[in-house]
C-alpha cells in the first residue's frame, strides 16, 4: 500500500519535472518521454531506492545540467507554496 502511494507520487511529480524542463526549454518531450520509460522500466534490486529520479536520469544521460535540475527545482518549490 505505502510503495503504492510512493510510486503515484514518482509518477506525479516526474511528468511535473518533465513539464517544467520542457518549458524552459532544457529538454525535449521526446527526451522526458525516454527518460520516463527508462524510469518506468529500471530495475531496482540493487538499489536503496526503488525508481531513479527523472532528473537522474536526464542528467546521466547528458540532457540536462544540474543547474538546469536546480531551477526545475525551484519552479516545483514555487508551484508548491503558491498553487493556483
Amino acid at each position: 500500500m505505502e510503495q503504492d502511494d510512493d510510486r503515484e507520487i514518482e509518477i506525479k511529480y516526474a511528468h511535473r519535472f518533465g513539464q517544467i524542463a520542457v518549458r524552459l526549454g532544457f529538454v525535449s518531450r521526446e527526451q522526458v518521454k525516454e527518460a520516463l520509460t527508462e524510469q518506468i522500466s529500471f530495475n531496482s534490486v540493487n538499489r536503496l531506492r526503488p525508481r531513479k529520479l527523472i532528473g537522474e536520469i536526464l542528467f546521466e544521460n547528458g540532457w540536462i545540467t544540474l543547474k538546469q535540475i536546480e531551477k526545475v527545482l525551484e519552479e516545483i518549490s514555487e508551484e508548491k507554496k503558491n498553487p493556483l
